[in-house]
This record gives C-alpha cells, sequence and structure tokens, in this order.
C-alpha cells in the first residue's frame, strides 16, 4: 500500500496531500483580502510556492492549476501576475472560471497539482 503523506492537517482539510511522486494543493486564497487581483494572485501564487517547497518540488513540476475568479472581468489582470510567476517553457495546463467564493472578499482561488521533485 502506497503511502499519503498530508501537510498542515486541519478538521476539515489538509493544505497539502503527497502520493505516489503526486502533490495536491488544496485550494490557497488570499490572507490580505483588501489587496486587488493583482495583489491577491501575489499572494496566493507565493503560498503556492510555499508548500510545493515544503513538499520537494516547484512551480516548474506542475501537472494541472485550476483558477477560480470571483469575477471573471478579472482574468486579465490575474493573467499578468501568472505570466510574471510561471516559467517560460513550464506552463501547466490550466483552467480558469468564474465561482462563488467562499467569502465575498476573496477574489481567488487556486487549485494546483504537482510531480515531486
Amino acid at each position: 500500500m502506497s503511502t499519503i503523506q498530508r501537510f498542515h492537517v486541519g478538521p476539515r482539510l489538509s493544505e497539502t496531500a503527497v502520493h505516489n511522486g503526486t502533490i495536491y494543493l488544496a485550494g490557497q486564497v488570499p490572507d490580505d483580502t483588501t489587496q486587488d487581483i493583482r495583489g491577491q494572485t501575489s499572494q496566493v501564487l507565493a503560498m503556492v510556492d510555499r508548500l510545493l517547497a515544503e513538499a520537494g518540488s516547484d512551480k516548474s513540476r506542475i501537472l494541472m492549476t485550476q483558477i477560480f475568479l470571483a469575477d471573471i472581468t478579472d482574468i486579465a489582470a490575474m493573467n499578468e501576475v501568472w505570466d510574471a510567476w510561471i516559467p517560460a517553457g513550464h506552463t501547466p495546463p490550466r483552467a480558469t472560471v468564474q465561482a462563488a467564493m467562499a467569502k465575498p472578499a476573496y477574489k481567488i482561488e487556486i487549485v494546483v497539482t504537482a510531480a515531486a521533485s
């Protein structure tokens, strides 16, 4: 039986699970919701960086990303931050959709699946 490693385990969810060389991140949301979409996106991508590093990987090993926006008209501004963050030649498959957020102040939530290094 394969081992599952979990990080930041809470009563409802874990921030990260690792199984068979694949890293699954929970949806990441910003801490400071007073920021605009660029600021919130930057915060979330920094969280993704931190969680991937903790699990032994990095953004160049992302297999799939799902991005949820409270307002799809924010996609251009979000993409500016994303494009500056993701390494050239390592852009993963990605879906971006408009969705109702768990808290009205969230403008973005990002879910990432990555390969372990």
